[in-house]
């Protein structure tokens, strides 16, 4: 994202935790993009500040973009405390699902006095992989990304700012939706566990959405994609499904699921993981499933496809997603009536 709002011609800093991954841009100066599309801004992308100092990254900095996985939303909302000022924007690339709330209660809890929105972006606007630390291929940038922030009434002034550099991002009606929208959280998590077997065998060696989703694979994705529609629906909105965001998303139609993976050119060439110990699992179970399977028990909803992916990510991991991952508790909404929530999020107090 920095090196193509760079060659955009948007002034950007670029912020990591370690030194490692940004040492090639640092001694490069920047970034080479990638791509085989002409309508995609490609070549060397100059950036002015590359640093592992957040103050010196934010200072001065109307919008802070947070392009990394939702793991690391609590570390970098932390870090961020000391250093915000007012009016500055932080959005969340993407939020998954939840990752506003909690990058907005955890301000709240450290005591963050600043006046800054807090917003999420329902999925990432790329569709892209790293060759390496210094170069990134960017294979398709998404039709439409909605975007929304909290209390979401300032959503429209949001998208006003990010729309002068990103004109694909639009408003979103709210971050429950753009939460529940989240659709990585049935592309990723699942087609990698049931891939688990190919993957280890082969290490990757294989076109992860064209390949890995056959169409049993598929039966399985819109069984958890209904699951995640009707916690929607319990919550008092109106999910899309997997299907209409692949046509909203990609122009990729289809009277199935699997139908409409096969006829999406965008994920063309977008290979499988080379091990089962990737984000798709450790970042997309915790901070995209249980989060939709903790609102589900919120609500009364039973999620079962849902919990036994996570059950399997669980054992393939060794690990217990549950206990680690993004709940009710860790988004503020914990003691909060249905009613509550959808006041909070739309005028941004609590009432309790």
């Amino acid at each position: 994202m920095s090196g193509h709002l760079s060659l955009c011609g948007i002034d950007v800093s670029l912020y990591n935790r370690g030194e490692d991954r940004i040492r090639a841009i640092k001694v490069g100066r920047g970034i080479e993009i990638i791509s085989n599309s002409d309508s995609i801004p490609h070549g060397f992308a100059e950036l002015k500040i590359i640093t592992t100092n957040i103050a010196e990254a934010i200072q001065g900095r109307d919008v802070l973009m947070v392009v990394l996985p939702a793991t690391g939303h609590k570390f970098i909302a932390e870090q961020l405390v000391p250093h915000l000022v007012d009016d500055q924007i932080i959005v969340l690339n993407p939020g998954r699902t939840g990752g506003a709330l909690e990058v907005l209660n955890i301000l709240k809890e450290q005591g963050c006095k600043a006046d800054v929105v807090v917003c999420e972006a329902q999925t990432l606007l790329y569709a892209s992989r790293s060759i390496n630390p210094a170069q990134t291929q960017i294979f398709r940038i998404k039709n439409s990304v909605p975007v929304a922030a909290i209390p979401s009434h300032r959503t429209p002034e949001v998208i006003k700012v990010l729309r002068t550099a990103l004109p694909q991002f639009i408003p979103g009606d709210n971050v429950i939706k753009t939460s529940i929208n989240n659709i990585g959280s049935i592309f990723h998590p699942a087609v990698t566990v049931l891939n688990a077997g190919r993957i280890e065998s082969t290490n990757g060696d294989f076109e992860y959405y064209t390949e890995g989703i056959t169409p049993s694979v598929a039966l399985i994705l819109e069984k958890m994609d209904r699951e995640r529609v009707c916690v929607a629906e319990a919550l008092g909105f109106q999910a899309m499904t997997a299907r209409e965001w692949l046509y909203i998303a990609y122009d990729a139609a289809g009277r199935t699921l699997y139908e409409a993976m096969r006829n999406n050119r965008g994920y063309d060439g977008i290979m499988a993981p080379k091990t089962v110990m990737h984000r798709y699992i450790t970042e997309d179970i915790p901070m995209s499933l249980v989060p939709i399977a903790s609102l589900g028990r919120f609500c009364g909803v039973p999620t079962p496809t849902i919990d036994s992916i996570i059950l399997m990510g669980s054992i393939l991991h060794e690990t217990d997603y549950w206990e680690s991952g993004r709940t009710v508790e860790r988004m503020g909404l914990a003691g909060m009536t249905l009613r509550e929530i959808r006041s909070f999020i739309t005028e941004g107090k609590k009432y309790n």
